[in-house]
């Protein structure tokens, strides 16, 4: 799974700079985003609607799995950094799955048992997991530091924590208890088919991007505009975090 890390051995010069351009970059646009790091929260409309209701309500949390998936700009580069090189349909697969399972034992285990955590700090590790993706695609740590980190187990661990900021935003809709597993369940449920409907667009666009010479050029610079993405997330949560 690490052979495309040397397509950016000789096409690439000072990607030490580079990194700290990005890092730069991020900073520069940060105060630009501050308020969003200060609205940690659901939508009240959702948030209203799930505090009046109680017992089993299996289509809403469904929906609400499928929303949250689908508007969580930091699962969904999380999830495109994770598929940009790979190509087998049961890589995929394995990934994804890993993924899928991390975030699912964190989240139904974090509402059921009611662990609480810094919502900030978990979205900046989640933030972390982006800009760690991004220099695993670029092959930084082993042109850099002379190791390669296990990546079906980092994907498995940072699905542990993407689990955990589901959790967090979750416990903020302050659920009723009665009926609270079967509701969780229909949540992760609706975010695994938020998940599905993601990954084919992502997959959809990546399989035409690929046929064309532009992957190559380009494939470098996209992994750094997500790493700074995940820059800008982590110094969103870090701001809120010191903030609040």
């Amino acid at each position: 799974m690490r052979a495309h890390s040397s397509q950016f051995e000789t096409g690439c010069p000072r990607p030490l700079a580079r990194l700290w351009l990005t890092v730069a970059l991020s900073l520069f646009v940060l105060p630009v985003f501050v308020a969003d790091a200060l609205a940690h929260n659901v939508t009240e409309g959702d948030k209203g609607y799930i505090q009046e209701i109680v017992g089993p309500h299996l289509v809403p949390f469904m929906y609400l799995g499928a929303k949250h998936m689908v508007t969580g700009y930091d699962h969904l580069l999380f999830l495109l950094g994770v598929i940009f090189f790979l190509y087998r349909p049961k890589h995929i697969a394995v990934y994804v799955s890993l993924f899928a399972l991390g975030h699912s034992i964190t989240m139904i285990s974090g509402v059921y048992f009611g662990w609480q955590f810094n919502a900030y700090l978990i979205d900046a590790i989640i933030g972390l997991s982006v800009v760690y993706k991004a220099l695993d695609n670029i092959g930084a740590f082993q042109r850099w530091f002379g190791f390669q980190p296990d990546t079906k187990l980092a994907t498995l661990m940072f699905g542990l924590f993407h689990g955990f900021g589901l959790a967090t935003k979750i416990l903020d809709y302050d659920i009723a208890p009665y009926g609270l597993l079967p509701n969780l369940l229909a949540f992760n449920v609706g975010v695994e088919l938020g998940q599905i409907a993601a990954l084919g667009l992502m997959l959809i666009t990546m399989g035409f991007w690929r046929r064309t010479g532009s992957f190559t050029r380009h494939a470098y610079t996209a992994n750094v505009a997500v790493m700074t993405a995940g820059f800008t997330l982590i110094g969103y949560q870090l701001t809120g975090y010191v903030v609040a």
